[in-house]
């Protein structure tokens, strides 16, 4: 499969399904207070950059990086289509994100994910990428819900 990952503005329709979908499957898993993901508006916001990757002419992913401040980025809203699960996309994402960062001189890259079972693929594909366990970061608290996540770039 072809896969293109392009800076995206979130107003296409494929995009915000997607984002509403990434939303309601985060409350399905955790309660309000334990939800981090962002909507459409939040990810707007000027320290947010957002892209889409695109398979075969079909979204099948959405990853955005926050520039906590000039050395740190905190990873947000990374999913991929149910349909394009297992093919890559969520690697070829996070890759492209690292490097983003990367670019734009950070030199490190944070995360908060799930940590209930749905969200072990991604905790296993975050460590396969280079991601340590770490403690909350920015604003966040424990909680048992989340877990946080750092890498050196």
């Amino acid at each position: 499969m072809n896969i293109e990952i392009r800076a995206d503005d979130l107003s296409g329709e494929a995009t915000r399904r997607l984002i509403a979908r990434h939303l309601d499957g985060m409350h399905e898993t955790s309660p309000p207070e334990s939800v981090h993901a962002l909507d459409i508006e939040a990810l707007r916001h000027p320290s947010i950059a957002f892209w889409s990757a695109w398979g075969d002419g079909h979204l099948a992913g959405i990853g955005a990086l926050k520039a906590i401040d000039a050395d740190r980025g905190e990873l947000k809203s990374m999913r991929v289509d149910d349909r394009f699960r297992g093919a890559g996309i969520g690697r070829a994402l996070l890759r492209h994100i690292v490097a983003e960062a990367r670019g734009r001189g950070m030199t490190s890259l944070w995360l908060e994910t799930g940590a209930t079972e749905d969200f072990l693929p991604a905790q296993r594909l975050y460590e396969s990428e280079g991601f340590v366990l770490c403690g909350p970061f920015d604003g966040y608290v424990e909680d048992p819900f989340s877990v946080f996540m750092t890498r050196a770039l």
